[in-house]
């Protein structure tokens, strides 16, 4: 009974660990707008930096002249590709973007001069003085001929970033049920609402300080110093407060150019985007062509899967190269499927660059086989719960690439989940916010048909195919002011999800204090990979646990030695030192006195493999989530206008780390989600952008977003810390097809394209 109680007082006398929502450090100042972002930087003598982009979407630059905006005055640099001191080339995965154009523009915006004036309206001035002379050449814009070779060759090794195949069973297979269709997604936008923005500081050892809003402080550094010609410690990043991010700020935007301005000047130089130029300075959701065809046998059992899926990666390659490999291992969604033939390939066009995005290659995938998944329980004769039911994937399953999935995949119990909600009543009355076209008063009720659709959707969590992926991070133990206090260390970027709390939280929970800081990212501390696919709770959580595990392991070790306790029967809890066997030991104040217990770890998940390049067949991933929705709508079908009346969603996460922070991600991926189906799309003509502001590229408001009842699943994965899985991105996958599934059952409409357009409905 001893033990019992000691154990009890373990787990009770600590607060805001693992499983509870305590209140985010940065919370109430965002509420109250005293937070500071990126944008907020200010320095003394400060100069501000300003972006020339090409007005073309591909053209020959034969010229440019910079002597008139140099007379300006306030004007204390002009710079062109030939002040780039390094190599003028940076890129995620492949360098193959220049930091400024020289011979050749191949997207609309891609940056070919910079001014640094004493205000921005001088700048902006001065860019204008700025001639450049182009050569105006066609733009190749669609990325099925780019890959098929019809069109001119963008780089030297042609229009194909990646070609990726994975087969699985019998290429040959025959099917007694048939449905085939071809399927388009838009170019969607992250639509982060904090614009680019950094402040460059020149320092005294002739290196440069950068303070940024991204997500990746590192693999930033790697690109800077090799542009900059500068050893690595010459150049240090601090993250930035950063206003959204969602893959945008993956790729370099404003962090050499700024870094190139203040070494020239030897000023600070702060540059900040407005809207518009946001749109042209980061990458965006790969567009989209997909043909799908499914063979299954009467009884809607799957028989195989084949497809080819495009995708457009704009003008340089950016992470398309992992966006194609997602695509196509996770093509045919979370079902079991015995003979598959996947084709997936990124091509190179003058449209705008695209790269990461929530949900990383799955969402387009996604669209194409839950869209095909409704015509085959149509053609079966079947409800489309019920056929995704009978081919739903489970724990054991097999992978088209051979992988086996080793921890829960509930994809039958998601769908039950979201089936078995009840449905939300008829709108009474003429409250026209709950009908389609809302407070316009378009309709009274009129031409308004409901419909209700569902989908599920699949994803891989963390870097896949081999890529090293790890997290260091740091643990301190120490007296601050007498009381116990623990700091962490690490490079992870907080973008918005939530980081700096889970991070709390899990030192709460393995050292038993109430008092945990976490340090400012920057570049001093060890890598930690990217904030991106849903990998940081789960790789900087396990690195920041196992810092904290090491930290309590040589506070045990030196208690021991003294006590002559079993460090076996050692706990830490409200700030007392527990033992199984006699209760408190002590007070860990007393126990820590002048010590200071510091550990660095660096933490890796379990390895994976590459993909074998003729098959797609390898163990690629580290782990897979899973979610399912159950969208209603109402359609006026004359009018085109569709209300989200209900976006119901069910996800497993293997552990609620912050079960506050977790549903607050599915309700933000499902909106993002509903988003792509019914009006987030970039405009592109010719290669130019027709909307860059958010007057025309539409985003949901609050009055778009219905009310969500979210089912959460706690289903751990034996191979995860605390057996959480990712949980960013699935929502963002599954919300798509199934709203559209909805508007499809209340229309009679194919609906092969999103976002889905008044048009697309009403025939317009």
């Amino acid at each position: 009974m001893k033990a019992t109680t000691a154990t009890t007082v373990a787990r009770s006398a600590t607060t805001g660990g693992v499983g509870t929502s305590p209140a985010r450090p940065d919370g109430a100042m965002k509420v109250k707008g005293e937070f500071a972002y990126a944008s907020d930087l200010w320095h003394e003598d400060m100069l501000w930096g300003a972006t020339l982009r090409s007005p073309h979407p591909h053209a020959r630059v034969t010229g440019i002249h910079i002597a008139e905006a140099l007379a300006v005055p306030g004007v204390y640099a002009v710079l062109t590709h030939a002040d780039v001191p390094g190599v003028n080339r940076y890129g995620l995965e492949h360098p193959d973007q220049p930091v400024l154009a020289e011979a050749v523009v191949r997207y609309q915006g891609e940056p070919v001069a910079l001014v640094a004036a004493d205000h921005p309206e001088t700048a902006r001035r001065a860019l204008a003085r700025v001639t450049v002379d182009y050569e105006v050449l066609e733009p190749v814009t669609d990325a099925e001929a780019a890959v098929a070779g019809t069109a001119a060759a963008l780089h030297p090794g042609g229009n194909v970033v990646r070609h990726v195949p994975v087969l699985a069973g019998d290429q040959y297979a025959e099917a007694e049920v048939v449905v085939s269709g071809t399927y388009e997604v838009g170019m969607q936008d992250q639509a982060f609402l904090g614009p680019e923005s950094g402040l460059a500081v020149p320092a005294e050892d002739g290196g440069v300080d950068l303070y940024v809003a991204t997500q990746w402080l590192h693999v930033d550094q790697r690109q800077i110093v090799a542009a900059l010609g500068l050893p690595e410690d010459k150049v240090r990043l601090t993250l930035g407060g950063v206003g959204g991010a969602f893959g945008g700020r993956e790729d370099l935007s404003i962090q050499v150019h700024a870094c190139l301005l203040a070494l020239h000047t030897g000023k600070p130089v702060k540059m900040v985007y407005n809207r518009e130029e946001s749109f042209f300075g980061h990458v965006h959701r790969h567009p989209a062509r997909m043909y799908y065809e499914h063979g299954a046998r009467r009884d809607g059992t799957l028989v195989y899967v084949r497809a080819k899926i495009y995708l457009d990666g704009g003008a340089y390659a950016s992470s398309t190269p992992a966006v194609v490999a997602n695509a196509a291992t996770l093509g045919v969604g979370p079902y079991e499927v015995p003979n598959v033939r996947v084709e997936c390939w990124g091509a190179y066009t003058n449209n705008p660059p695209c790269g990461a995005m929530r949900g990383f290659g799955a969402v387009q995938a996604a669209f194409g086989y839950e869209s095909q998944m409704d015509r085959l329980a149509e053609a079966c004769g079947l409800d489309p719960v019920e056929i995704r039911l009978r081919n739903a994937m489970r724990e054991g399953s097999t992978m088209p690439t051979g992988q086996i999935v080793d921890s829960a995949a509930p994809v039958a119990t998601l769908l039950r989940g979201v089936a078995d909600l009840p449905l939300p009543s008829s709108p009474g009355g003429l409250d026209l916010r709950r009908l389609p076209g809302g407070v316009s008063n378009t309709t009274h009720g009129e031409g308004v048909v409901r419909g209700v659709g569902y989908a599920v959707g699949i994803k891989n969590i963390c870097f896949s195919e081999g890529f090293d992926d790890y997290s260091t991070a740091r643990v301190r133990l120490r007296l601050v002011g007498g009381e116990p206090a623990a700091t962490v260390y690490t490079a992870a970027c907080e973008v918005g999800q939530g980081l700096i709390t889970v991070l709390q939280q899990i030192v709460r929970t393995e050292l038993g204090i109430e008092r945990v800081t976490v340090e400012p990212a920057d570049t001093s501390t060890g890598n930690a990979g990217s904030t991106s696919a849903s990998r940081q709770t789960y790789v900087t959580g396990g690195a920041v646990r196992a810092a904290a595990l090491a930290v309590r392991s040589a506070l045990f070790a030196d208690v021991a030695s003294r006590s002559g306790t079993q460090r076996s029967e050692l706990s830490l809890s409200g700030g007392k030192i527990l033992s199984t066997m006699d209760g408190v030991v002590g007070e860990l104040a007393d126990v820590l006195g002048d010590r200071d217990y510091d550990e660095t770890v660096e933490w890796r998940h379990r390895p994976t493999e590459t993909l074998d390049p003729e098959t797609g067949r390898g163990n690629a991933h580290v782990q897979y989530g899973f979610a399912a929705h159950r969208a209603v709508v109402d359609v006026d079908v004359e009018l085109g206008l569709v209300k989200v009346v209900a976006l119901d969603c069910a996800q497993d996460v293997g552990r609620a780390m912050n079960p506050q922070a977790v549903a607050g991600q599915i309700h933000g991926g499902s909106a993002q989600g509903l988003g792509l189906a019914l009006m987030e799309e970039i405009q592109i003509e010719g290669g130019v952008i027709r909307n860059p502001s958010f007057t025309d590229y539409l985003i949901p408001t609050v009055l778009d977003m219905p009310p969500m009842n979210v089912e959460v699943l706690e289903l751990a994965d034996p191979h995860a810390p605390y057996g959480l899985r990712g949980v960013g991105e699935p929502p963002t996958i599954s919300s798509t097809p199934a709203i559209v599934a909805a508007i499809r059952q209340a229309t009679g409409k194919a609906l092969t394209r999103v976002p889905v357009r008044p048009e697309h409905i009403a025939g317009i």
